[in-house]
């Protein structure tokens, strides 16, 4: 009887502990594999979103956001710590960028996860769900057109983004800095704010269409689906990465100050070219949202 026991407490302790979020993935394995980080976006996402709704419905918006955030930062925090490790190694600036590479690919690949994911659910969930899950994005993306408008000229457009991304950088520098992987938190929650642009441009255009023909096929869903996701991501790509980048860089300096490795030159020097290497990259990505995408996405429509 006391074997019959043990090994249903196994099987039970076992079951459970594959439930814990942070057990379903390897912190180790997925830099290796980094479309693993995409399934694991996805799989967090939708259950903080259903979690988010049935515990606090009123502040549903932004509980989802801490509930992903909280499910991603075992992973996140074991990556960035194995970086500032790699610092004190390789003393190639070449090599530790290539390493590094492999922890922004892994980080875009769970922002991509996290935007399909939260789209998906703008798109097929009833509308009264949807106005209390997305509430708050709603509203920082209508502040965000109108700060935008006020901007006539493509100059003037292009200085105000930039000024404007150039903020939400230092924060996820700032944030790396005190929190260890703070920055996470800031992402996730652009994430689902570009969630909610691209589902809204997929409604927006799904009903001028039906309007227009009657009725939409599936080739035309996904064609619209396809360009919404591109209209933001063609340049939100390169802007994502410039902020990851960022915030790997504080977290290399948070992790290093803990573990008292500041006085390596390594680690500094390092750290220096990666945030030198965000400004580059989200310069550009402010040269391409204003002057590429228009072009692009209006000659496709």
């Amino acid at each position: 009887m006391q074997g019959l026991l043990r090994h249903i407490y196994k099987y039970v302790k076992g079951y459970f502990q594959l439930m814990v979020l942070e057990s379903l993935f390897n912190p180790f394995a997925v830099k290796r594999y980094p479309w693993e980080m995409f399934i694991a976006g996805v799989v967090y996402s939708l259950i903080s979103l259903f979690l988010a709704y049935i515990s606090f419905r009123e502040h549903a918006s932004l509980l989802m956001v801490f509930f992903i955030v909280m499910s991603a930062i075992p992973l996140i925090y074991n990556a960035i710590k194995n970086e500032e490790e790699i610092d004190l190694k390789i003393h190639s600036e070449w090599k530790l960028l290539r390493e590094h590479a492999k922890v922004l690919l892994f980080l875009l690949y769970f922002f991509f996860g996290v935007v399909v994911s939260l789209a998906a659910a703008y798109v097929l969930l009833p509308s009264g769900i949807v106005e209390q899950l997305f509430s708050v994005q709603t509203s920082a993306i209508v502040d965000v057109q109108n700060n935008v408008q006020g901007n006539l000229t493509q100059f003037g457009l292009f200085g105000g983004i930039f000024l404007n991304n150039l903020k939400v950088l230092l924060f996820c520098l700032i944030f790396s800095f005190l929190f260890g992987v703070g920055a996470i938190f800031i992402l996730t929650w652009n994430a689902s704010v570009v969630a909610v642009a691209v589902g809204n441009l997929f409604k927006t255009q799904i009903a001028s269409l039906a309007t227009e023909f009657g009725s939409v096929g599936i080739m035309q869903y996904f064609g619209i689906g396809t360009v919404s996701f591109f209209r933001y991501m063609f340049h939100g790509v390169i802007e994502i990465a410039a902020y990851f980048v960022a915030g790997i860089a504080g977290s290399i300096i948070s992790i290093a100050v803990i573990k008292h490795n500041l006085e390596e030159e390594s680690v500094l020097y390092d750290a220096l070219d990666l945030v030198l290497i965000s400004l580059i990259l989200l310069l550009f990505a402010g040269v391409v949202e204003v002057y590429v995408t228009p072009l692009i996405f209006s000659i496709a429509h």
